[in-house]
């Protein structure tokens, strides 16, 4: 599966993916924005990757993991996770990673959002999305307000980090 955005290709994961996905997946800096909590081994990698291949991974386990690729660059630049897809009530959250701090800024993160929704809305008839964003995460609070997402409640304390708790917001769109 291709998904084209005006800057960026979601696609299907591949074998080929693995390595990438271990490297950011055991990223500490990731862990913060992902909730993992603890390294993934080379072979847990490789399940799930696996898994991917097999297909119906969405409705299997209610996550869909999409590779954001560059065209004019060739180049993988992050993820975009669909979990906790409800088929019955139609929504699912959304999370999204631009890895490498210098692809920030550029476009690739709304063009990922962006043609995920009408992917949601049109192939998978969705009605909702929704995600969390720590507080003090401006790009990310910054992109989701652009982007129609509304807020719609504050979890206190809600994040743990070494400099104390913070806040979590959760944002809501209605793709209809």
């Amino acid at each position: 599966m291709t998904l084209e955005g005006e800057l960026i290709r979601l696609r299907a994961v591949e074998p080929e993916d693995a390595e990438l996905i271990h490297t950011w997946e055991n990223d500490p800096d990731v862990w913060a924005v992902s909730g993992t909590t603890e390294p993934f081994s080379h072979e847990q990698i490789r399940q799930f990757v696996e898994r991917q291949l097999q297909g119906g991974d969405l409705f299997r386990t209610g996550q869909l993991r999409l590779m954001i690729e560059v065209p004019e660059r060739s180049r993988t630049i992050g993820t975009l996770d669909l979990f906790e897809y409800d088929p019955l009530h139609g929504r699912a959250g959304l999370g999204i990673l631009i890895y490498d701090a210098e692809q920030r800024g550029r476009g690739y993160a709304a063009d990922a959002v962006e043609t995920f929704c009408r992917y949601a809305r049109e192939g998978l008839r969705m009605h909702q999305l929704w995600c969390n964003v720590g507080a003090d995460n401006a790009a990310s609070l910054g992109l989701f307000r652009k982007l129609g997402f509304r807020e719609v409640g504050t979890k206190r304390d809600w994040l743990w980090t070494p400099d104390g708790y913070r806040d979590e917001i959760l944002f809501q769109k209605i793709l209809d």
